[in-house]
């Protein structure tokens, strides 16, 4: 266990995670050259095209660092040197320096809607590498992951990526780093995850600084490992990445899965080299994987326990006991935004469960459950944690899967008190102790409630100094309370409270465009707070869209009612009669656009003769269009509410 390091990468979005992930596994060997691509790790086509991690990817590599025993052999014999001038980067535990070394690297991803992947991997391990794109510094989204690897207890080694592109003032970069993780500049590794500059000795600091793995308990009576990450295979069913901390994992070990108190025996067991490699068995502090040979994904948990049947010897009847044998686990995806799919063709609902079932198995900060429109049917409402995680996973439904669905508007959860229960898909709901009912789809808000809850967020957010007037012009448009703002270097940190709804509209886009792209953001929830809210209902051609409808503030309602229906008729296509599109609230329409109808020339083919034939032939097509309008059901396409979301 002292040849093992447990480590992964945080960082920003785009600041060069998979760029090093890249050139350590050339310089471990563990990818040849001629088979090597960018982004090797990021096998998801999505990712490729969004050029993004969205996956946590867990790899094991080998190294011998032979370099650091022919430079300098006399600290073999030291247990502790502290930044040591010859070396450029502090020396600790070389005692096992000359021999081969495992380590066992997971690549993060780093946009902040993905960050329950991340605080799932630093469970697994004992290090963390701190990037830092030197063009841009610390981001809003560094500073979130350096404090929950810091909560974690994990030793975490800085490094300022892109000093290739020749950047001016890279030491202030460089201070930053060295500011926040309170170490001397001299610490803070300078490299080019494009070019490999630096990147073998960042790997040296890692061997050195990161701890090798504890057993938890050497004196446990079984073998646990944690399951930190799952997949499904279609030739080998469900498969859970695993972090063993006692004991060994053999295939065909008898295990139990505590959270789901499910006996099964391991097909096989084996390592990410980076595709799946079948081994014997999986040690104390290694990361690796087992197949389960399980079809239902329901009996897989995140953060479960696997404990070895064979060295518990109790009857089933006292299995209860086994709980004090759970490892503890990391924080419970919280889902924040709520979206309905429903399949494009009705026939198709069970294809889609099949479909989602599947993603759930690879993305567990996803959840599900059964839905119903009376309009588009039965569907599944999911949860997400975020505006982009919601994106992704509808577009690997219909990639991955070729399932179209159609979408609601995303919305958010809110806590209401009425006087009446609320009639839901599966039942009543009953109101908690404090006498509120959650509700996830707007549709379902009353006309009627006493008080309404919504869900609040603290968003910090980090930007150039000479930025900050722009980005407080915010403020007032997003509903901004309690802002707050201190130093970094040169940046500043705004820090202020928000509604959660505000931030999965356009806030994003709009921080975007206000500070030139130099500023970023990350956020945590805050709690409820009461609020003036109202139900906004859009209807086309005089019928109900249920995806359409939201929960709104009452004040500037009209204007956002404005906006909806003049994007709705610049998305919707033309029919062969007019569409009147209006949104409701207060009990009436409080704002109207009208698609006007396709017209046909029915007169071309005339020639000659009185006005009156002509005249003839445009009541007769006045009179078809309004029996057609009598009858006329609008559908929006999946395209359309897909160009809406994007708008």
């Amino acid at each position: 266990m002292n040849n093992i390091r447990n480590f992964c990468i945080i960082a920003h979005i785009d600041h060069g995670k998979s760029t090093l992930a890249d050139r350590l596994l050339e310089i471990t060997g563990t990818v040849e050259k001629r088979k090597m691509k960018e982004q090797y790790l990021d096998q998801m086509e999505l990712e490729r095209e969004r050029g993004i991690t969205i996956k946590m990817a867990p790899v094991r590599m080998v190294y011998k660092p032979a370099e650091i025993l022919n430079s300098k052999p006399e600290i073999l014999n030291k247990s502790e040197i502290q930044n040591p001038k010859s070396l450029g980067f502090s020396v600790l535990n070389l005692e096992f320096a000359n021999s081969e070394y495992i380590l066992n690297l997971i690549d993060t991803p780093g946009h902040p809607d993905f960050g329950y992947e991340v605080s799932r991997a630093l469970e697994a391990v004992e290090g963390a590498i701190l990037l830092v794109d030197g063009t841009q510094g610390i981001q809003a989204q560094t500073l979130s992951n350096f404090y929950a690897a810091k909560k974690s207890g994990l030793k975490i080694i800085g490094a300022v990526n892109k000093v290739d592109l020749n950047i001016p003032d890279i030491e202030a970069s460089v201070r930053e780093v060295a500011q926040l993780l309170e170490t001397s500049p001299d610490n803070i590794h300078r490299i080019s995850g494009k070019t490999g500059y630096g990147v073998e000795e960042l790997l040296k600091s890692v061997i050195q600084l990161v701890p090798p793995p504890k057993i938890i308990d050497e004196n446990s009576p079984i073998n646990r490992a944690l399951i930190f990450d799952s997949f499904y295979d279609d030739h080998k069913g469900i498969v859970a990445v695993i972090r063993l901390f006692n004991g060994t994992v053999k295939n065909f070990n008898e295990v139990r899965l505590l959270a789901v108190n499910e006996k099964i025996k391991i097909k096989e067991v084996g390592f990410f080299v980076p595709q799946m490699k079948k081994v014997d068995e999986i040690s104390d502090g290694e990361i690796g994987y087992i197949v389960t040979g399980l079809k239902d994904p329901h009996k897989i948990k995140i953060g479960d326990t696997v404990i070895s049947q064979k060295s518990i010897r109790q009857p089933a009847d006292k299995i209860q006991k086994l709980e004090n044998y759970a490892l503890p686990g990391y924080r419970e995806p919280k889902p924040v935004v709520f979206v309905s799919f429903y399949p494009d063709d009705p026939d198709k609902h069970e294809e889609l469960k099949r479909s989602l079932d599947r993603l759930k198995l690879n993305d567990a900060s996803f959840v599900f459950e059964p839905d119903f429109s009376e309009v588009l049917g039965r569907g599944f409402k999911g949860g997400f944690l975020g505006k982009l995680h919601f994106e992704i996973i509808s577009q690997r439904l219909e990639k991955e899967f070729g399932v179209k669905t159609i979408t609601s508007f995303p919305s958010v959860a809110y806590k209401i008190k009425t006087k009446h229960l609320l009639k839901t898909f599966h039942g009543i709901s009953k109101p908690d102790e404090e006498g509120f009912v959650t509700i996830l789809n707007p549709k379902d808000l009353p006309d009627d409630y006493e008080e309404i809850l919504e869900p609040m967020i603290k968003i910090e957010i980090i930007c150039p100094n000479k930025l900050l007037g722009h980005v407080l012009g915010l403020k007032e448009l997003f509903r901004w309370e309690d802002i707050n703002t201190h130093m970094l270097a040169d940046k500043i940190i705004v820090e202020t409270i928000m509604p959660l709804a505000e931030l999965i509209s356009d806030f994003d886009d709009r921080l975007k465009s206000v500070s030139r792209g130099f500023a970023s953001f990350s956020y945590e929830s805050a709690g409820y707070k009461k609020n003036d809210l109202i139900r906004m209902d859009i209807l086309v051609a005089g019928e109900l869209v249920p995806g359409l409808s939201r929960i709104l503030p009452k004040e500037g309602i009209e204007y956002e009612a404005r906006k909806i229906t003049k994007l709705l008729k610049e998305t919707l296509p033309r029919q062969q009669f007019s569409q009147a599109i209006q949104a409701k609230a207060f009990g009436r329409i409080i704002a109207r656009e009208t698609i006007p109808a396709l017209r046909k020339d029915v007169t071309g083919y005339l020639y000659g003769g009185d006005r009156t034939r002509k005249m003839k032939l445009w009541k007769k097509q006045k009179k078809g269009k309004k029996k057609l309008l009598s009858m006329a059901k609008v559908r929006i396409s999946a395209e359309d509410f897909k160009k809406l979301l994007s708008k």
